[in-house]
């Protein structure tokens, strides 16, 4: 990294950052919008306080765009979400670490050297470094009572507390990726010794210490909740800082870096160890505790869980409870979002959705469906009966392949008369939420007249189908649709261009919060029965009955959940089901420890060259993935780094 762009201080210049972000659906967001002037000196920048909020919002402008696949790592760099094979057009950095293709000589994705997308141009700066270094300058200047004259007390104290937020959230964002990392406090002085110029990196408890004690004094300033909500929605507040808080400490208590065997010889160059291989069980009371305090902030000023409660279009049950789940995420600013973020719409809803039967518009260049799911995510849902297909005592997935005809009871899920495989059946709500495939129900609200479900829009995946591979550029590699992430009210069913109903990416959901407090109640207490009681609470949301009736009546093992063991299974696929398609499960797999596991497992799909019911119905072998650890596990800083900067030691394995 270059250490001079991130230790300036308050004589250094400042440049415009142009940032670029997809505004033009909310205008309440158009604070991030905002950056400074060309001023030379920092002193002007906080002459007033005009100008002082606009460096304000500069800091928020290096949020990661998580709404835009091709910039969010999670969602993209492991095996929920699969591109087409034979054609790079969609490809990106992010995609190319799914398959296997990270380096140290070029890293992908390569927030330390900020290069994420490539070299075309766009983040081509050390931005999560720029960001930091920003923050501390505000901080520097906004605490001194004299500067920003006009600025009161307790809108100063409140914009200290976000940058003190933003601050500890980039801390976070990059250790998360990198493991240990530097803490940039301050910004070293211009009167800098040359040996004073480079950072090493520090322990991970040191990191997680010191953002969690950011975020605990940000939180003390920020307010509980926004009140002006045509103007400042995005702007974060007490509930998102304890949520932040919970993610980091979840993390921090996990096998990765809570007595991981593997980095016993991980040091840095003075002999320091980098990551604390004892394992310490008070890490996961500091992640109950602060999972739990979130919790209580976010019901405190009305987040809940999402229900769909509108019945102009005296819709079904099944298809009310799959808009539950549906809706849960792509509801603009819904009671369930703990932080949304207001700089990164969704913009990736053609992607997910082909053209349809029944529908007007047969455009693939409007309708894509290019992101795909691998069958093994598609297995990982549960039965009707709430538990595994493995583990299912009255349904038989042994041959998941084989076909059936759909009956009209089956209508709200799959179309009447249609023939699909065994794996489509019997499966529980969030699988028709969250997925599309050949014969499957697809509902919007203009796909039949008066926003009925009934007779409604539905996938043809085959070979030269509406849906199917056939278009030189676009076609889906899996057989299996990102449905979850398509607002249900865009307008699709048109011969015209669809109109997309985008929303603001929602990074924290309060189903989340309810699963890492019952995953971190579980690991301080096994079994614990009020861990169950707050996985039920999402179940009950998605149709399913609890825990304890479920495996109970139909799992081959009726007392997992029981044991630590047991129960702490049932969490990690409850948070893969309800979380799908969010960008969790790549970060959760690896602070699990169970990359090498999943990651170490084919890609498959349907043989979407088949024409008929038995040619397309066979399960096909897509891509060999494969996960190396422990290297996998963390980023590489590069070999451009780490000759530069003489304090750096690489991760293990690079």
């Amino acid at each position: 990294m270059k250490i001079r762009e991130i230790k300036g201080n308050a004589k250094v210049g400042i440049s415009a950052i142009c940032v670029s972000f997809s505004m033009l659906f909310n205008s309440c967001s158009k604070f991030l919008d905002i950056v400074p002037d060309n001023v030379s000196v920092i002193d002007h920048a906080f002459k007033l306080r005009t100008e002082a909020e606009k460096y304000l919002f500069t800091c928020y402008s290096y949020l990661p765009e998580n709404g835009d696949g091709w910039f969010n790592v999670g969602m993209m760099s492991g095996d929920e979400i699969w591109l087409p094979q034979n054609d790079q057009v969609h490809w990106h950095p992010a995609f190319r670490i799914a398959q296997g293709m990270q380096n140290r000589a070029k890293p992908y994705f390569n927030e330390w050297g900020g290069d994420l997308k490539g070299g075309d141009g766009r983040y081509n700066y050390l931005r999560i470094w720029q960001a930091i270094r920003h923050c501390n300058i505000f901080l520097e200047t906004v605490k001194k009572e004299n500067v920003v004259p006009d600025l009161n007390d307790f809108e100063r104290q409140r914009w200290i507390g976000e940058v003190e937020f933003l601050k500890a959230y980039y801390h976070f964002y990059m250790m998360r990726m990198y493991g240990p990392i530097p803490i940039i406090d301050v910004n070293a002085s211009e009167a800098s010794e040359p040996e004073d110029l480079y950072y090493k990196r520090m322990p991970v408890d040191d990191v997680v210490n010191f953002i969690s004690t950011l975020l605990d004094q940000a939180a003390e300033k920020l307010p509980e909740s926004i009140t002006d909500e045509n103007t400042e929605l995005g702007r974060v507040t007490k509930p998102i800082a304890l949520a932040i808080k919970a993610r980091v400490l979840l993390l921090a208590a996990s096998p990765l870096f809570n007595g991981n065997s593997d980095y016993a010889d991980f040091k840095d160059k003075d002999g320091v160890s980098l990551v604390n291989t004892s394992f310490d069980p008070l890490k996961w009371e500091k992640a109950r505790d602060a999972a739990k305090a979130a919790i209580e902030i976010a019901e405190l000023y009305n987040v809940k869980l999402y229900k769909y409660t509108n019945d102009r279009y005296n819709l079904s049950t099944q298809t009310k409870t799959q808009l539950n789940i549906r809706n849960a995420v792509t509801e603009r600013w819904g009671e369930e979002v703990v932080w949304g973020l207001s700089n990164s719409y969704f913009v990736n809803e053609a992607l997910c959705m082909p053209p349809l039967a029944r529908g007007g518009n047969v455009d693939r260049f409007q309708l894509q469906g290019v992101w795909g799911a691998p069958i093994k995510i598609a297995k990982q849902f549960y039965t009707k009966n709430g538990v595994p297909i493995e583990e299912d005592k009255t349904l038989d997935f042994t041959n998941y392949m084989s076909t059936r005809t759909a009956v009209s009871s089956e209508r709200f899920y799959i179309e009447p008369g249609y023939v699909t495989a065994r794996l489509n059946y019997d499966r529980e709500p969030r699988f028709y939420a969250s997925l599309g495939f050949d014969g499957g129900r697809w509902y919007m609200k203009d796909g039949a007249s008066s926003g009925s479900d009934e007779n409604g829009m539905y996938v043809q995946a085959k070979n030269a189908e509406r849906s199917g591979v056939g278009h030189f550029t676009n076609w889906n590699e899996t057989g299996y649709f990102i449905k979850k992430l398509v607002h249900w009210e865009s307008t699709t069913n048109t011969t015209n261009a669809p109109t997309w109903k985008a929303y603001p990416w929602p990074e924290i959901r309060l189903a989340e919060l309810y699963l890492s407090y019952a995953e971190a109640l579980n690991e301080v207490n096994g079994g614990s029965a009020e861990a169950i009681s707050y996985i039920d609470k999402v179940r009950e949301r998605a149709g399913l009955n609890g825990v304890v009736s479920s495996w109970t009546n139909f799992s081959k093992s009726p007392t997992k959940y029981q044991s630590k063991d047991g129960l702490r299974e049932i969490i990690q696929r409850e948070r893969s089901i309800e979380l799908a398609f969010e960008g969790q499960r790549f970060w959760d797999l690896r602070r699990w420890k169970l990359s090498s596991e999943y990651l170490n497992q084919d890609i498959t799909g349907f043989t979407i060259s088949g024409k008929t019911v038995a040619t397309y119905n066979v399960e096909r072998n897509i891509f060999n993935q494969t996960f190396i650890a422990p290297r996998d596990y963390l980023w590489p800083i590069g070999n451009y780094e780490i000759r530069r900067n003489p304090l750096l030691v690489e991760n293990p394995g690079w």
